[in-house]
């Protein structure tokens, strides 16, 4: 009986989270799925060819409005290094879409305040400048030659579809874009792939918060973090932190719960930061490194990480620490709280009914055989594009295809190919697919 009752708070707790930040987290998706509709990948690629701090800007800038999944992140970030991105830019931009994205900030806001954003976000341009510095002071050129080699091999990890799918509107003014029926299908599709894409991470990371809050003591996390220890509680929680996030494989968004457990438990305010740092240094993400960029570069990029992650949450902890602005309330009300008639409450509401609405249009656009294709890889040579969304299709097995002036064009699910149809400008698959041209057989 006492087993059952300690799961059940557990669950509980993990239960009270999501409640809390469950607005948060749709609205950053929502955010960033509006984002992702309006800016070609092939843009990206484009603009991140050379290692000039106007780059290192724009890497870090599209990183931050794109998707904040660690393992989509991954993809995508060699997706833009195989397109014409330099190695340090695809990381910058890697780094950024996992530390500096609207969900993630958001959902920081709701459960621990606005002062762990603010470090959060200074952390995290600190760590690209650092990150920055030290590719242009260690990266040498048959690192980048092999890591190149490796990834055109195009080696499977996470997500390979999602990596591909570039489904922007970027032809005609931006206002138009945005309020097109392709912007409505393409936002719709990308809010559920964004949701799709974290939805394992997020609930491992509020049931292993909720574990942890229910029956790790905190004296035992107080000793493990060296509470009271002045400016070495300091320097210890930056050092540890990432290490927590290394062996809970809990990453992106998901590891923020954990995050508010730790700081209840006495980590250092520097260590907090570290450790939802290192959402990208987790073993699943080393391993796809390992596969995507070979041995030597996945071990590179562990220790460059790890001392990044490490000095930014240390340094954004001793600055905010000089200056007294280190909160001092380790009381995380919202792991206890429980679902009231209150402000959280009707955002939930809200946007659960936003998120019907953009479902129903998700369903009715080929929703689903595009969530399927996202673990597919692109194999270029052996497939052809969906113009819409420049999706890999196996023309083979295609089930959805238009013939047009003489040509044949395959779509990857129902959505893509009503999208082609409805909107003349769609028959223009080079400004529909970020350049792609349409492709006959």
């Amino acid at each position: 009986m006492i087993v059952l009752q300690q799961i059940g708070r557990a669950l509980s707790l993990s239960g009270s989270m999501i409640w809390e930040v469950l607005w948060p987290l749709a609205l950053g998706f929502l955010l960033s799925a509006v984002v992702e509709t309006v800016v070609s990948k092939r843009t990206v690629s484009r603009l991140l060819g050379s290692d000039t701090p106007k780059s290192v800007a724009l890497a870090t800038a599209f990183g931050a409005a794109s998707s904040s999944c660690s393992y989509a992140a991954v993809a995508v970030a060699r997706s833009l290094f195989r397109k014409g991105a330099t190695f340090a830019n695809s990381i910058i931009f890697e780094f950024a879409s996992t530390n500096l994205v609207f969900e993630l900030g958001l959902v920081l806001f709701v459960l621990l305040g606005w002062r762990f954003v603010s470090a959060e976000f200074a952390g995290g341009l600190l760590m690209v400048v650092l990150l920055a510095f030290i590719f242009r002071a260690t990266l040498r050129p048959d690192m980048v030659n092999e890591a190149r080699q490796q990834a055109e091999r195009g080696v499977l990890g996470k997500m390979e579809g999602h990596g591909a799918m570039d489904m922007s509107v970027t032809d005609g003014p931006l206002v138009l874009r945005l309020f097109s029926g392709r912007a409505y299908t393409a936002t719709s599709h990308y809010f559920f792939m964004n949701i799709y894409s974290l939805w394992f991470d997020l609930l491992l990371g509020f049931l292993i918060a909720g574990a942890v809050a229910a029956w790790v003591p905190d004296a035992v996390w107080s000793h493990l973090f060296l509470s009271g220890h002045g400016i070495w509680s300091e320097i210890w929680g930056a050092f540890i932190g990432p290490l927590v996030a290394v062996v809970t494989f809990v990453c992106s968004v998901g590891n923020v719960p954990l995050a508010a457990v730790l700081w209840r438990g006495g980590i250092s305010f520097g260590g907090v930061i570290a450790f939802i740092f290192a959402d990208l240094i987790i073993v699943p993400i080393l391993d796809i490194y390992r596969k995507y960029y070979g041995r030597r570069t996945a071990v590179y990029l562990f220790v460059v990480s790890f001392a990044t992650m490490a000095t930014a949450g240390l340094i954004v902890g001793l600055l905010f620490r000089a200056f007294n602005a280190t909160p001092t309330d380790r009381n995380i009300t919202q792991i206890e709280s429980y679902p009231a008639w209150n402000a959280t409450t009707y955002l939930d509401i809200a946007f659960l009914l936003l998120m019907i609405v953009l479902a129903v249009r998700f369903l009715r656009t080929g929703g689903i055989p595009m969530l399927r294709a996202m673990e597919h890889p692109p194999e270029e040579h052996a497939r052809d594009r969906d113009p819409v969304c420049g999706m890999a299709v196996d023309p083979a097995h295609a089930t959805h295809r238009v013939e047009r002036d003489g040509q044949t064009y395959v779509f990857c699910s129902a959505g893509c190919k009503e999208t082609f149809e409805k909107d003349t400008a769609a028959s223009h698959p080079a400004s529909t697919a970020g350049g792609l041209p349409p492709q006959s057989h």
